[in-house]
């Protein structure tokens, strides 16, 4: 039931009480928004900081899981080495028993090639080892930068918290203001005001006319199009910009009367006199 009459509600306004329900809704609107001004770039710095350190905290994740990784593959090779010198001791001792020269021969090439594996292992040792250094610098560096970004992101925060706080009963006020009339507006007229305030940079939905222009982009308006603004018969858009435009009486604003040009004085010529 109190949907339903809700929605009444919404069904029965004039056109002059829904421009008048928009200008006060853009008015609490422009509230909020100048609220969320006082914040600056805060909480974008704050987003960015925190991506930093999240980019940072993987960094430093993969280059320990590098640095596990060069530590497993050192201790491979120490293994190859040391299977390798067993090998080695193992067909050396066999050379005092052969019987001819060629199993001596087969022996030497074994423990020759043994000999090669273990400098093989031992030049990967070194590389490994190389990487492991360059590993270790990498994750100093970025846990040395992670920890300046985090107390960083401790200081953009608190500032950003303490905005926020000194801001907030009123912004909560506002909005619940703000929901309440929107709750009076039909969902088409509102859903049209919603995008004009989103494409436009100053969020203003609906505006005043200034000296006979629009009060958004500043462009001249025909004179019948302001005797049909002052009508509020239809709603009216900008041609130019798409805000919707209503009448300064309207929206509570007195304009300082035009001032008046100064008439010309007229000045006869004195016809000359006959002698």
């Amino acid at each position: 039931m109190a949907r339903k009459s809700e929605q009444t509600e919404v069904k029965d306004l004039t056109v002059e009480q829904k421009l008048k329900t928009l200008y006060d809704l853009q008015t609490i609107l422009s509230h909020i928004d100048e609220i969320k001004s006082l914040r600056g770039e805060l909480p974008l710095e704050v987003q960015d900081i925190e991506d930093e350190v999240a980019g940072l905290s993987t960094r430093i994740q993969n280059i320990q899981g590098g640095l596990e990784q060069v530590k497993g593959d050192i201790a491979k090779e120490k293994i190859k080495i040391e299977n390798a010198k067993q090998l080695a001791a193992k067909y050396q001792e066999q050379q005092n028993n052969v019987r001819n020269n060629r199993e001596y021969d087969f022996l030497s090439k074994e423990i020759e090639f043994q000999n090669l594996e273990i400098e093989l292992s031992e030049k990967h040792i070194r590389e490994f080892l190389a990487d492991e250094k360059i590993g270790q610098e990498e994750l100093a560096n970025s846990e040395t930068a992670l920890e300046e970004r985090k107390k960083d992101l401790e200081v953009k925060q608190s500032e950003l918290d303490e905005i926020i706080s000194e801001t907030r009963t009123e912004e909560e006020r506002l909005r619940e203001r703000a929901k309440r009339l929107e709750n009076t507006i039909e969902p088409r007229l509102l859903q049209s005001f919603k995008r004009i305030r989103k494409n436009v940079r100053n969020g203003l939905g609906i505006v005043y006319v200034q000296r006979d222009a629009c009060g958004g982009c500043f462009n001249k308006i025909p004179p019948q199009r302001q005797l049909d603004i002052r009508s509020r018969k239809k709603i009216i858009v900008c041609e130019y910009c798409g805000r919707i435009m209503i009448d300064p009486e309207l929206a509570g604003v007195s304009l300082e009367p035009k001032a008046e040009a100064p008439k010309k004085r007229s000045t006869r010529r004195s016809t000359p006199k006959n002698p």
